[in-house]
C-alpha cells in the first residue's frame, strides 16, 4: 500500500465540527444553541460577511433617500433633468397654433399643478418599487367606490395625491382565476402618516384601483427602486465617512492613557487631589472629563505620565472611489455628472451628451406611458374629451444654439475651401438650416436697412 492509502486505511478519529461536514440535524442544534451565528453553509455569505441586509425593505430606501446625500443625488438628478422643462398636451401630432381644448387643459393643468404632481410621483416610484396617484373627483362618491363618469368636464378633477409605495399598500387582490381582473388589486390602503408624519392632519383611507394610476415601469406594483442595485454601495460608502469622521474627531481629541510612576505613592495622590484613597479613579475621571472639554485646557498630573493613542488612517478615497464608480453604474449615471465638480473636472461634453441620450430614453419608455395611463383614466371618467391626444416634449438631443451656429460656420468654412474648385458643398438653405433658422429670408431682409426705410 502507498503512504496515502495507509492514511486512508487507518480508523479514523472524531471529526471535528467544521462548515463543510455538517448534517442537518447538527447544523439545527447549533442554530439553536448559537442563534443563527455560526454559517454551516459552505459557500460564502458575503451578506453576512460584509454586513449588508439579505432584505432591502421600502423603509431603508426611504431613510437612505432621506438621510443619504449620494442617494437623493442619485434620484433627484434624472428627475430634474427628465422634467426640466414640462410637456405639452396637445390634439393633433403637427405643430400649429394652439386650439380652444387645448388652452382649456392647459388652464385646468395649471389649477391642479397638474405636471408638477406627475413629476414628484415620478421621483417617488425611484425610491420605491412603484408611487401611486390618487385622483379625486367631483362625483360624490368615497375613494373606496369606484368611479364611473364625472360630471363637470375638466371642472371634475378636484386633487391628485402622489404617494411612496410605503403610504399605498394594497388591500386585496382578486382571487377569482374567471374575472378580468384576476391577481390585481381590488383594493388599496392610503396612510398618509406611514412617510410624512410633519403633517398636521394625516389622511388615512381606502380606494378603489379606478381612482389609482400606479407610476412604474409596468404599471403594476412589482416595479424597482433604483437604489436597490447599489444599496451596498451606499452602504460602503457611509461605513468609509463615518468611520474616518469619527476617527479624525478620535485623533483630535481622545482620551489620554495614564501611567503612573512606580514610586508614586497612592496616599499622596489621594491628598493632592483631595479625595479619600478609594475615590483615586473617579476623580481623575472628573479631572479629565474637565481637561477634554476644550482644546486649550492643560492638564497637571503629578507623578502621572498622560499620553494619548493615536489612531493612523489610511486614506479612504480609493475605497471610496471603487463604491461610488459601482454606485453610478447602477443607477446609469455618469460619474461626474452624479458628483459635480470634482478636482477641477467637469462633466465633458460626451458625458453630457450621453446623460441628455439616457434622460430622452427615459422619457420615451418610462415617463411617457406611466402619464400615457393617466390620460387614458381622465379619459374613461370623462375629465378630458375622448380625442386623440399626444405628449409634446422638447428633444434634449438636439444640438444647443452655440453648436448650430459653429456647425453652420464649420459648413460656410467648407465652402470657403472649395471656391477654387468652382464648386460649393451646402447652399445657403443648408446652412441655414444647420443654424437653426429654417424660414428663408425674405426680401426686406435682405435689403440694407436704409433701402427699407
Amino acid at each position: 500500500m502507498s503512504r496515502r492509502q495507509k492514511t486512508v486505511a487507518r480508523a479514523p478519529s472524531k471529526p471535528a465540527i467544521s462548515s463543510a461536514i455538517v448534517t442537518n440535524a447538527a447544523q439545527n442544534q447549533i442554530a439553536q444553541l448559537f442563534g443563527q451565528s455560526v454559517q454551516t453553509n459552505p459557500k460564502h455569505n458575503y451578506n453576512f460577511d460584509f454586513g449588508f441586509p439579505d432584505y432591502i425593505t421600502f423603509e431603508m430606501k426611504h431613510a437612505m433617500f432621506k438621510r443619504n446625500g449620494l442617494a437623493r443625488a442619485g434620484v433627484t438628478h434624472a428627475i430634474n433633468k427628465t422634467w426640466s422643462d414640462y410637456p405639452l398636451l396637445t390634439d393633433g401630432e403637427e405643430v400649429h397654433k394652439e386650439s380652444k381644448v387645448e388652452a382649456l387643459v392647459k388652464q385646468a393643468f395649471k389649477r391642479l399643478s397638474f405636471w408638477q404632481k406627475l413629476k414628484e410621483a415620478d421621483q417617488r416610484s425611484r425610491v420605491g418599487d412603484y408611487a401611486g396617484l390618487i385622483f379625486r373627483f367631483a362625483d360624490n362618491k368615497p375613494f373606496s367606490e369606484p368611479v364611473d363618469t364625472v360630471p363637470g368636464g375638466l371642472d371634475g378633477l378636484v386633487e391628485i395625491i402622489p404617494c411612496f409605495e410605503g403610504q399605498l399598500l394594497v388591500g386585496a387582490y382578486d382571487s377569482n382565476e374567471r374575472s378580468p381582473t384576476y391577481g390585481q388589486p381590488t383594493s388599496f390602503l392610503f396612510n398618509e402618516a406611514s412617510v410624512d408624519r410633519k403633517r398636521a392632519n394625516n389622511r388615512s383611507f381606502k380606494v378603489h384601483p379606478s381612482r389609482v394610476v400606479i407610476w412604474s415601469s409596468n404599471g403594476t406594483v412589482c416595479g424597482d427602486s433604483v437604489l436597490e442595485a447599489g444599496y451596498n454601495d451606499l452602504l460602503t460608502m457611509e461605513k468609509i465617512i463615518g468611520a474616518g469622521g469619527e476617527g479624525f474627531w478620535k485623533n483630535a481629541k481622545s482620551s489620554p492613557v495614564l501611567n503612573m510612576d512606580k514610586d508614586m505613592n497612592p496616599a499622596s495622590l489621594a491628598t493632592m487631589l483631595g479625595v479619600p484613597l478609594e475615590q483615586i479613579a473617579d476623580k481623575l475621571d472628573e479631572v479629565i472629563a474637565g481637561w477634554q472639554k476644550g482644546f486649550d485646557q492643560l492638564l497637571m498630573l503629578q507623578g502621572i505620565d498622560a499620553k494619548t493613542l493615536g489612531v493612523t488612517l489610511p486614506q479612504p478615497e480609493e475605497f471610496f472611489m471603487v463604491a461610488l464608480q459601482s454606485f453610478a453604474a447602477s443607477i446609469n449615471e455618469p460619474l461626474k455628472i452624479l458628483v459635480g465638480s470634482q478636482s477641477g473636472e467637469r462633466a465633458s461634453t460626451e458625458d453630457a451628451k450621453e446623460w441628455n441620450g439616457t434622460i430622452m430614453s427615459r422619457r420615451e419608455n418610462y415617463v411617457k406611458p406611466c402619464i400615457e395611463r393617466v390620460i387614458e383614466l381622465l379619459q374613461r371618467v370623462g375629465v378630458l374629451p375622448p380625442i386623440e391626444w399626444y405628449i409634446d416634449w422638447t428633444d434634449l438631443t438636439e444640438d444647443t444654439k452655440e453648436e448650430r451656429m459653429a456647425n453652420a460656420l464649420k459648413m460656410a468654412e467648407i465652402n470657403k475651401a472649395m471656391l477654387g474648385t468652382g464648386q460649393v458643398a451646402f447652399t445657403d438653405a443648408e446652412i441655414r438650416e444647420a443654424a437653426g433658422y429654417i424660414e428663408p429670408l425674405s426680401s426686406s431682409d435682405l435689403l440694407p436697412e436704409d433701402l427699407n426705410a
